[in-house]
């Protein structure tokens, strides 16, 4: 098993935080995913064939663009769809 952590922008709670995690499982060959809230990374596990681009397409088509990468208003109000939607049913 292979990891890779990555650091991301727009991370800003536990519902940003679960859309990310959920997101990246989604992508082939991912095993594993956690993310950090205080450092704004995500890392992944997988097996075989680095997914690493799809993760990256996948974290930025959610409003996550890793660090340094272009951060738009387009991105940013993605983001906070994506948080909205990793907070419902939650208890936070």
């Amino acid at each position: 098993m292979t990891e890779v952590q990555l650091q991301i922008e727009n991370l800003k709670c536990n519902g940003c935080a679960r859309t990310v995690k959920s997101g990246v499982l989604e992508v082939a060959g991912v095993v594993d995913a956690k993310v950090d809230l205080d450092q704004h990374q995500v890392w992944f596990a997988y097996n075989g064939e680095s997914p690493e681009a799809a993760v990256v397409k996948k974290l930025s088509s959610l409003g996550y663009p890793l660090k340094g990468e272009a951060n738009d208003l387009m991105k940013k109000a993605r983001s906070y769809v994506s948080c909205a939607v990793g907070r419902m049913g939650s208890d936070d």
